[in-house]
């Protein structure tokens, strides 16, 4: 569930498809080469190859990592991460622009670690609820930074974050020690930071600008759709363009400007029943640029579908409980394999003893059926000609990004790594990511799964239609759009997912005509649903999105073909004794004073 936010217990997310949004809430360029001079640590070579900010970043790194190292407790590794993000929107609702802003902001982080690779500052404390995400944020400082390549306020402010962060490093390496004393031993004995190879890349930094004047009119456009339609209470349209510049130097010798450029379009609008339900719905489109955006004409085709689609939920029956087969589209699959699957293949989520670790052990055996296969390649812009916005080049820990194949022929064969090892998996592979000003921890990038049983929409359909009388059930589900979900991994409460279907139809095993219902909520176990996985589509839908964890927000992907499995659970969503609105929308009449 994209926003979606995991904790120790669950996640929730917030995704952007690229015709859907996806949300819900949980309880979870130029590449320079540098010659590299001993400095205490490995240094930058000619300084002024370096943009300004750059040049203050690498100056106070070495003067304040050399004078710590005349202390007691002296730092073994910091880092410096600037993410200067330049943000343009518009929004509005029913034909009215509420706002048009452009801001820029700049985060610093700093990441510091006392004691060593194999045991730091940053190790997880099993008392007191301090989980290993929260152990990581606590080696951070992070404040904001000055705007453009002025140096002096930047040096200031990296000594005082400097500080700060040594501060805490040293308290939490004393913790750690003490603990050791009083606390059973770790299962993971792996070390807390992983050995990396330094990356150097300067990229142009990106400055895309767009005209929200013109936005402004598409949204009045598109919003303005909704007016004059009697049960519609809510609508409105955003318009996003961030770009973002990133500014990274480490104390083993990395040097990185990462330029990324995101813009999303959203629509989103509500409808209520007679009976009280809210019945939203959404459209979502992602891209790097303008031109990755449909037009339009094609924007306005999915709302005049989208109202119409509304309008048939505000008088669908409501569904009862229900167990039996269903199809997820390829939409809604990706927004499946995301939750249920990805959230369990974070390797820094695993290594916590606080986690369930549904998969931790599980390397080499069967976990999905053996048609599937499923990877994370954060290293491909565009696949099956749809944008994936869950690329990049590096990650934010300052390691180059990686193909990960997880799942091959249904056998788990790896797991999402940052630079926080777990037992048998080492390295990194370029997977821990953050929004600006959090600690990277492990995340999804670009999931891609692919199928060696593939049927056609049709043979699907009448492969459920078949399931449906093998096990006497009157009708299958189809799931097409939903709104997000949340999955618990905690191994403090049961590890279960549930998920929020918007759009969802009964296919009638007797060949009555499909009926739309509402009101759904389906949920279940990961190990016991992957097992009734038993056919997929033969074309792949996407998913691009926003997905928000402990370490913030970061854009994902999921390209997946439509799923059958053989049976889920679905029961009643809680509903509201509010009423539809007593007085009618205004229509363009009463707008007019007449």
């Amino acid at each position: 569930m994209p926003v979606f936010t995991i904790k120790n217990a669950a996640n929730t997310d917030r995704r952007d498809m690229r015709k859907r949004i996806v949300t819900g809430v949980g309880i979870a360029g130029l590449i320079i080469s540098w010659i590299f001079m001993a400095s205490g640590f490995p240094s930058f070579g000619q300084s002024d190859q370096l943009p300004g900010r750059m040049k203050t970043m690498k100056a106070e790194l070495t003067r304040n990592f050399d004078a710590l190292q005349n202390k007691e407790v002296p730092p073994y590794y910091i880092s410096y991460a600037i993410d200067e993000i330049r943000t343009q929107t518009v929004n509005g609702s029913f034909g009215a622009i509420n706002s048009q802003t452009e801001n820029t902001q700049a985060r610093l982080r700093v990441g510091l670690r006392t004691g060593s690779y194999e045991m730091d500052s940053t190790r997880e404390l099993r008392s007191g609820g301090n989980s290993l995400a929260q152990a990581l944020a606590g080696s951070m400082s992070v404040s904001l930074a000055p705007l453009g390549e002025g140096s002096d306020a930047l040096a200031v402010i990296l000594w005082q974050a400097t500080d700060g962060a040594y501060r805490s490093a040293v308290d939490r390496l004393a913790q750690v020690k003490s603990a050791q004393n009083t606390q059973l031993a770790p299962e993971d004995q792996s070390d807390d930071f992983s050995r990396s190879k330094p990356q150097t890349s300067l990229g142009k930094p990106a400055d895309a600008r767009v005209d929200l004047d013109k936005w402004a009119d598409r949204i009045r456009t598109f919003t303005a759709q909704f007016n004059n339609r009697p049960f519609i209470t809510a609508a409105s349209g955003t318009f996003q363009n961030e770009v973002r510049n990133k500014y990274f130097v480490d104390t083993e010798g990395s040097a990185l400007l990462v330029p990324a450029n995101y813009m999303r379009l959203q629509i989103s609008a509500s409808i209520r029943a007679d009976d009280g339900m809210s019945l939203p719905l959404y459209l979502s489109y992602s891209g790097y640029s303008e031109s990755d955006l449909p037009s339009e004409e094609s924007v306005l085709a999915d709302i005049r579908g989208m109202i119409d689609t509304m309008e048939k939920l505000r008088i669908a029956p409501v569904i009862e409980p229900f167990t039996g087969p269903a199809i997820f589209s390829g939409e809604a699959a990706g927004v499946f394999f995301h939750e249920v699957l990805g959230h369990r293949l974070e390797g820094q989520r695993l290594k916590s003893d606080t986690d369930g670790q549904t998969f931790k052990k599980k390397a080499g055996e069967e976990v999905l059926p053996t048609f599937l296969s499923v990877t994370f390649d954060p290293t491909i812009r565009e696949l099956d000609k749809f944008i994936l916005t869950g690329a990049y080049d590096f990650d934010d820990e300052g390691v180059r990004a990686e193909k990960v194949v997880a799942v091959s022929d249904g056998v788990l064969k790896d797991f999402l790594m940052s630079r926080t090892p777990m037992a048998n998996f080492s390295r990194s592979n370029g997977h821990g990511r953050a929004a600006p000003g959090s600690a990277p921890t492990s995340r999804q990038s670009n999931l891609i799964v692919e199928s060696k049983k593939t049927l056609t929409e049709s043979a699907l359909r009448q492969m459920l239609i078949d399931e449906c009388k093998k096990q006497n059930k009157p009708f299958g589900l189809l799931i097409k759009q939903v709104s997000g979900g949340q999955t618990v991994t905690s191994r403090a409460s049961l590890n279960v997912f549930s998920i929020t279907p918007l759009v969802v139809y009964r296919i009638y095993a007797d060949g009555r005509p499909d009926e739309l219902v509402r009101g759904v909520n389906l949920g279940g176990t990961p190990l016991t649903v992957f097992g009734k996985i038993v056919a997929t589509g033969d074309r792949r839908e996407v998913f691009n999105g926003i997905c928000g964890a402990e370490s913030g927000q970061v854009p994902v992907s999921a390209l997946s073909p439509a799923v059958l499995v053989s049976e889920i659970e679905v029961q009643k969503r809680a509903s509201t004794p509010e009423k539809p609105p007593i007085l009618p929308q205004p229509d363009a009449k009463s707008r007019a004073g007449k």
